[in-house]
């Protein structure tokens, strides 16, 4: 085991922390004129938890991590099942939520990614020489597999998770060496699966008008276009270097709802300006840049889909997330990985980088090391 942890890529856990923290104060700027330090300091025990249960999955081997892989699936089949059941707790028109003992709560959602990645990397890598491309033996039970989570986030509705989910299925699919008519085929159902959310009862016609707000803020003035007109008055009034921590207008005058959630990059791009929201872009791209590099060089096949998974995920994510700030995407409830408060994406984005470090730690130990050979004539 302490072989492992030396061998492991510690870049990615790094940069995590300190996401973590930054978004520790960007949530204390923004709601310590109502919550005191409360949120801030519950922010830091969920990164203290996510940290510890992230260094558990570095300790994994992966062989033991893939036998484990259908378990894995099935407890993030097994709550979003939970959450459409009495149990299930319905939060901002999605229910979404299981409430937990001692004021906690729990989003299935975030784990079922974590539960996607590995089964993906399970079904497209096992039993197959590492050479031939997958066919449709391996590329419809993955497509089967990412079908059966999806359509359960949909019924609660969640259209957000239920799009990084397909997104991160095509990626992993797309970059198993399938053919790219698989992958077409799967693009083209992703996007129908969104017109067919907005288009039918699937969504009601409020959750429709606040998806759609981000181009027209008149569908819906008092909720999320509202919301969407102060995110970009936030951003906008930064300048290169920001108001300063715990003086934006915006921020401590509470205009934004669910700013220390959702919209906590209107805090990092109004009080900390350009320079510091671009700053945390940075970070947040390297993980997605470093979980590619990791890809490349394993030549594992299921390391080397961990890492992609986990990549994808979080790049498609980010963009998601800091777009519906910017105004440029729709508005859809995803939080931005390691800054935004709430316990599920914190534990899930350190599981993700726990998956990182297995793969990773999987090239590294099966790099050749070059030796003279002794055999050889003199």
């Amino acid at each position: 085991m302490r072989e492992r942890y030396l061998r492991t890529d510690w870049a990615p856990f790094v940069a995590g922390l300190g996401l973590s923290l930054v978004g520790a104060v960007l949530i204390w700027s923004a709601t310590h004129e109502w919550a005191g330090t409360a949120l801030a300091v519950r922010h830091l025990v969920n990164t203290v938890v996510g940290v510890v249960v992230g260094l558990a999955v570095v300790a994994l081997d992966v062989r033991w991590l893939r036998a484990a892989a259908p378990w894995v699936y099935l407890a993030g089949l097994s709550g979003l099942v939970l959450v459409l059941t009495p149990v299930g707790q319905t939060v901002n028109g999605s229910r979404s939520w299981l409430f937990l003992p001692g004021g906690f709560s729990l989003q299935p959602a975030e784990l079922a990614k974590i539960g996607l990645v590995v089964g993906l990397a399970m079904i497209l890598a096992e039993g197959r020489d590492p050479y031939r491309r997958p066919g449709w033996r391996e590329v419809i039970p993955a497509w089967v597999l990412a079908a059966v989570p999806i359509g359960l986030i949909m019924l609660q509705p969640d259209l957000g998770s239920g799009l990084v989910l397909g997104v991160l299925t095509l990626v992993v699919v797309a970059t198993s060496g399938a053919s790219w008519r698989w992958s077409a085929a799967a693009a083209a159902a992703v996007c129908a699966a969104v017109v067919a959310a907005i288009r039918v009862p699937l969504l009601d016609p409020y959750q429709v008008d606040r998806l759609l707000a981000f181009r027209d803020p008149g569908l819906d003035p008092e909720g999320i276009g509202y919301q969407t007109r102060q995110a970009r008055l936030a951003i906008g009034s930064g300048g290169w270097s920001g108001t300063g921590l715990g003086e934006g207008p915006q921020t401590q005058g509470g205009f934004i709802p669910f700013q220390y959630t959702d919209f906590i990059f209107t805090v990092a791009g109004e009080e900390l300006g350009f320079v510091g929201a671009v700053g945390l872009l940075v970070l947040l791209g390297f993980l997605v840049v470093r979980g590619l590099v990791v890809a490349l060089r394993c030549e594992e096949p299921f390391g080397r889909l961990l890492a992609v998974g986990v990549s994808s995920w979080f790049g498609f994510q980010i963009f998601e997330n800091v777009g519906m700030n910017l105004g440029l995407m729709p508005v859809t409830g995803l939080p931005l990985p390691f800054l935004s408060y709430g316990g599920s994406s914190m534990l899930a984005c350190w599981v993700a980088l726990g998956l990182l470090a297995c793969a990773s730690g999987r090239y590294r130990a099966a790099r050749p090391s070059w030796r003279p050979r002794s055999n050889l004539p003199r």
